[in-house]
């Protein structure tokens, strides 16, 4: 039995809270590295303090997606959980920007703890939106859903990147404070946070998930012998798809991961006054929020045509398309040295961003049990946080085992502050090389995904 198609604005309203999510994931992305150095954190150990999202996503996303499919309340199935998660990220996102008054003896210990914190909250959120998707839509319609997402995703990127430039335009100071947080980043959080409630808001009070009755008589026709499990029969039965994917999402998730890490060491050396050999780190962290809005705008413009032209060419094809672009766009960041030539790379890894964000969900989505689907999803994340995890422990191992060859015999402590910029620059350059080469073998392994065809 076919579960009834849902008109556009509908569909847009089961996504339309991953805007705001996004926009806070998005804060977290583009400052993170800056805060936390701010608070004393040294470049090479910045890998470790980024393990928090993916071990948070790796314990929390398989436990609310188990439980989250045996959840039927008033509000829904997955509504509960969306509510619950983004009333708690909302408030890590007003919490983070004043580590140093929380903890005023250790404020780079409290940035992890918020960090953790801030994680363990967007996953729980972000979790059910990819099951809702799956819950309330027809196998005809998951592609659309999903690229509508993804779309939604990287609006709320381009918005969360570019709150820092917009609070400086408003006259909000973007100068550093000793020990602490810049203000435009600080209110840029508050910001984020309002905004990330109000849009799960609308998602919860417009959307009537389907009740139990209603749900087992669209799932039963497909999978009548099969039933809720937990979670040890789930990773027994895993679909032969789901591992398949697993591999493209291991090299694509681990260059992202080294990108976000790494992206604004690189460009920091782009903002050395070559006269009075001082850097603008203000600038610098202000353009990489602006780097970061710029990738999600391809991605948006790439989420309208990818329906159509998953249709023509297959969801296989567009995947590993876009990832090629993602493998492009990362060796360009290795090459350009202008701050503004610097969007044209970021372009390339926006089309890669869009395909990662749908057609890999597009492809299981019909390849999974539809009564485990939340768990199954669940699972699947860990396809997403391993990588980041393997690429957090041995990050700092690679910058420092690079690091030495950048220096030359030199002294890291005895140089001045512009040329541990440079060398920062020049170190994070061999990571950005690191990750255009995952890319490339991500796209590669897309020819070996086999692909459940869409049902009439």
């Amino acid at each position: 039995m076919k579960k009834p198609e849902l008109k556009f604005w509908q569909i847009w309203n089961l996504s339309f809270g991953f805007l705001g999510v996004q926009i806070g994931y998005s804060l977290q992305n583009s400052n993170t590295s800056s805060i936390l150095q701010s608070l004393g954190a040294d470049l090479s150990h910045l890998s470790y303090f980024w393990l928090a999202a993916p071990l948070a996503g790796l314990i929390v996303q398989p436990i609310v997606g188990i439980f989250s499919d045996g959840t039927w309340t008033r509000l829904g199935r997955r509504i509960p959980y969306i509510l619950g998660g983004a009333v708690i990220s909302s408030i890590a996102l007003f919490l983070m920007p004043n580590c140093p008054v929380l903890l005023a003896f250790a404020p780079l210990v409290m940035g992890a703890l918020i960090l953790l914190f801030m994680d363990l909250s967007f996953n729980i959120t972000m979790q059910p939106f990819r099951a809702l998707v799956t819950d309330m839509l027809d196998d005809s319609q998951k592609t659309e859903g999903f690229v509508i997402q993804t779309f939604l995703i990287n609006l709320g990127a381009v918005i969360g990147a570019l709150l820092p430039l917009f609070m400086t335009w408003c006259g909000v100071s973007d100068a550093p404070v000793a020990g602490g947080v810049s203000r435009h980043i600080a209110y840029s959080y508050y910001l984020g946070g309002g905004i990330l409630l109000l849009t799960v808001l609308v998602t919860a009070c417009k959307v009537r998930e389907y009740p139990p009755e209603e749900f087992a008589r669209y799932a039963a026709p497909k999978q009548e012998q099969s039933a809720r499990k937990g979670f040890i029969p789930l990773m027994r039965d895993i679909p032969r798809t789901m591992l398949q994917l697993g591999i493209t999402q291991f090299f694509s998730w681990a260059a992202l991961f080294l990108m976000w890490n790494y992206l604004k060491p690189l460009i920091t050396a782009s903002f050395i006054d070559p006269t009075a050999e001082t850097v603008n780190i203000g600038a610098a962290e202000t353009w990489t929020g602006v780097l970061n809005a710029v990738y999600p705008v391809p991605a948006c413009i790439m989420a309208i045509f990818m329906t159509q032209l998953a249709a023509k060419w297959g969801n296989k094809s567009v995947y590993a398309f876009c990832l090629l672009c993602g493998a492009i766009g990362y060796l360009g960041l290795t090459v350009v040295e202008d701050r503004y030539l610097l969007m044209l790379p970021m372009v390339f890894i926006g089309i890669a961003w869009a395909g990662i964000l749908a057609m890999p969900y597009a492809i299981l989505s019909r390849a999974i049990d539809a009564r485990n689907s939340g768990a199954y999803m669940g699972i699947f994340n860990f396809t997403i946080t391993i990588p980041q995890i393997c690429m957090g422990l041995v990050g700092g191992l690679i910058v420092k085992a690079v690091k030495p060859f950048v220096l030359d015999g030199r002294s890291y402590e005895l140089l001045e502050q512009a040329e541990q910029v440079q060398v920062d620059s020049t170190t994070a350059g061999w990571m950005m090389a690191l990750a255009a080469a995952f890319m490339l073998l991500a796209t590669l392994s897309v020819h070996f995904i086999d692909e459940k065809q869409q049902s009439a």
